[in-house]
């Protein structure tokens, strides 16, 4: 029984941190960025969890609740591109493709969490995701230092919704020990100023 509680615990913290910063895209506050974490590629192209997050991220920009979308994920090896991907999903559901900033070291959500401040000076932000996986994404930015709100988009109640709330047991454990100890990511890089450019010329 102890046992148990203390590996519930993690997912406790991150439901706890993110209770109140949870939102529907109408409900989503005018942020300025939103942060699309990758969900994998098939044969290139977005897997249907991750569309649903671009597809949130274009209503978000449409309804003018955000100025600039902000993707990240895993571009490790060159066969395999997802802020490419997302990019170009984006493009083809009318977003101007200097609206679209790419962080392509995104390997992980702490890391993701800690480039979009340090790397991309953003402070405040909406963050798409879907349900399984706000909560800690969430808890994790607001760790790394941005006022993060989280909007959960649809999920498909597929063999990887299964699996994807399985392991958000594991990965709430990893995201305490992260929020905790504060790693440095895989690879933190040269500051990028594409979305402080964006923001800045509208503001003028």
């Amino acid at each position: 029984m102890a046992l148990c509680v203390l590996a519930l615990l993690p997912s406790t913290w991150t439901h706890a941190v993110a209770a109140d910063r949870l939102r529907t895209t109408a409900a989503a506050p005018d942020a300025g960025v939103a942060v699309v974490f990758g969900a994998g590629l098939w044969k290139g192209r977005p897997t249907p969890y991750l569309a649903y997050r671009l597809d949130a991220a274009v209503e978000l920009y449409r309804t003018g609740k955000v100025k600039v979308i902000l993707v990240t994920g895993d571009n490790s090896r060159s066969e395999y591109d997802e802020p490419g991907a997302m990019r170009t999903y984006l493009r083809g559901h009318g977003i101007p493709d200097d609206r679209i900033v790419s962080d392509y070291a995104g390997f992980d959500t702490w890391d993701s969490c800690v480039r979009v401040r340090e790397i991309f000076g953003v402070r405040r932000a909406v963050l798409i995701s879907q349900g399984f996986h706000i909560h800690r994404a969430v808890a994790l930015c607001q760790a790394a230092g941005v006022e993060s709100y989280g909007v959960g988009v649809d999920d498909e109640h597929d063999a990887t919704w299964y699996y994807g709330g399985v392991r958000e047991v594991a990965a709430a454990g990893k995201a305490f020990l992260d929020a905790a100890f504060q790693p440095e990511p895989r690879f933190l890089g040269p500051k990028e100023e594409g979305v402080s450019r964006v923001l800045a010329a509208l503001a003028d």
